[in-house]
């Protein structure tokens, strides 16, 4: 038997280790205990039905593991396969759809019902990059004393932020009043997954164009420096 047959034969199982419990593991090579196997090969190709022995005997000449890869099946289906390099590709795999996973995002921007315009522009814009990322943004218009008495003005300026970004966002929570704040729910147009992947290509659009035109903002920055100054304007 070859020596990777032995190698992994030799290796303790899981169960084994933990006393017995079940183990995630597919049973591999000489740990089946099967008389015989439904066998597919390397490229997918149906085998059939043959005897553990013949299985085994075709996993160590081509050099592979033969994998259980369905144990309730009446026989057992396993496949030729190099099983470490298995492992390590569905790591990968399971890597990336976790890295581009998106979970949803609940941002919260306060108000208050007499914001001034510098202000409001301000928290608008950091309501437009929330939702430009695929994030719901929850609106909270603050009130205080008497402006307590004025719903009104809480819900004017609800309605205002909401029309200026109906190109993004969608009103999803109507305006409701909660004490003494009154609350708006905005989501997003564009899944997060798009987002996230939008922010990816232009990423590497940044990475190329730099990559393309090391020095041009070198240069920039040079040119800047070696500018004459301006002579001062006579009296």
């Amino acid at each position: 038997m070859s020596a990777r047959h032995t190698r992994r034969s030799a290796r303790p199982s899981w169960g084994a280790i933990r006393g017995g419990s079940i183990s995630a593991e597919p049973r591999i090579n000489d740990r089946i205990r099967v008389p015989e196997v439904r066998l597919v090969g390397p490229s997918g190709e149906q085998v059939g039905i043959v005897p553990l022995a013949k299985a085994l005997e075709l996993a160590q000449e081509y050099d592979l593991d033969l994998v259980e890869v369905a144990a309730n099946a009446r026989p057992p289906v396993c496949k030729l396969m190099d099983y470490g390099k298995f492992k390590y590709e569905s790591a990968m795999k399971a890597r990336e759809a976790r890295k581009n996973q998106a979970h949803t995002v609940i941002k919260e921007m306060k108000l208050r019902p007499k914001i001034d315009p510098h202000d409001y522009d301000t928290k608008k814009g950091h309501v437009v990059r929330f939702l430009k990322q695929g994030d719901k943004v929850k609106i909270t218009i603050m009130f205080r004393g008497r402006e307590q008495s004025r719903p009104e003005l809480g819900y004017r300026l609800l309605q205002r932020l909401a029309e200026d970004v109906q190109d993004l966002g969608f009103v999803e929570s109507n305006p409701k009043q909660d004490g003494r704040n009154m609350i708006m729910v905005l989501g997003p147009h564009k899944k997060k997954t798009e987002a996230m992947a939008e922010a990816r290509e232009a990423q590497a659009a940044r990475k190329a164009e730099a990559k393309a035109n090391p020095g041009r903002s070198q240069n920039a920055s040079e040119a800047e420096v070696e500018a004459p100054a301006e002579e001062p304007a006579e009296a």
